[in-house]
């Protein structure tokens, strides 16, 4: 298949390395297109008051993969690789391997999430892969577990344009208690601020958040009540699969809504 890959670790993190070499090797027409530096819980920017640069990359993955370097942000990677850079559409757009989680609402903020859902909305399946740890660097398991389920995907298609957020736990592949659907968990933290001050006396202020409490979310009509959360399947060392769209319309407060009498006088 023909796959655009993009992250927001930055060209030079060893997760996109492995990701996109790994799908080179089993025969994927693979093209590269992330962020020059580190861009992480950027979310869905975009660049619009400055100029986009893509610089060719050489020498960093594997022979038969076309690499650039981009100025912006994840969404602009991959908005600029399948308007400007690639000569045809891809099949998939795929994000990471992120170093790091994107389960439950931290997907909000997700730079990961964001690039993969740039190419759903430009009518393109996507799929972002995250290794469940800041430390561990071993992507061995996530990148062969990609591999498998681009297999997959090719024997059974999605059924309808979504995106797939994949995390893997940070343990060897014989280590995984397998693979699982889950559904989106809920994820709360301490937001606190760190007050500092600067060596010319002024004030700043640095993000410090601290992970609080895993939560289950709300009862929702539209999903099966018997599937794990993304949360606590990666506890139990589940590969967990997520399917994701980026339509936040609340069917619950559709139908809620409709009951009420919008009855405003007429302005003017």
């Amino acid at each position: 298949m023909k796959l655009l890959i993009s992250n927001d670790d930055g060209i030079f993190s060893a997760g996109i390395r492995a990701l996109a070499n790994a799908l080179a090797e089993v025969g994927h027409d693979v093209s590269v297109v992330c962020p020059d530096r580190e861009r992480s819980a950027t979310g869905h920017g975009l660049t619009l008051h400055d100029p986009i640069r893509a610089e060719v990359v050489e020498s960093i993955f594997h022979p038969s993969i076309k690499a650039w370097a981009c100025s912006g942000t994840p969404s602009d990677c991959v908005k600029l690789g399948l308007w400007a850079l690639l000569d045809s559409p891809p099949d998939y757009v795929i994000s990471g391997i992120n170093q790091g989680s994107n389960l439950g609402t931290d997907i909000l903020y997700s730079g990961t999430v964001s690039a993969a859902m740039e190419g759903v909305i430009e009518g393109i399946p996507g799929i972002a892969f995250s290794l469940t740890s800041f430390a561990c660097r071993d992507f061995e398991a996530a990148a062969k577990f990609a591999c498998m389920l681009l297999e997959q995907l090719a024997q059974q298609p999605l059924p309808q344009l979504m995106l797939l957020n994949v995390n893997v736990p940070p343990v060897k592949w014989d280590a995984l208690a397998g693979v699982t659907i889950t559904r989106q968990g809920v994820r709360r933290y301490f937001d606190v601020f760190e007050k500092r001050v600067d060596p010319r006396g002024k004030t700043y202020y640095w993000l410090t958040g601290e992970l609080k409490e895993d939560l289950e979310p709300q009862t929702q009509p539209h999903l099966p009540s018997n599937i794990p959360t993304d949360v606590k399947a990666i506890r139990d060392n589940y590969i967990t699969i997520t399917p994701l769209q980026y339509d936040l319309t609340s069917g619950v407060g559709l139908n809620s809504l409709q009951e009420w009498h919008l009855n405003f006088p007429k302005m003017g």
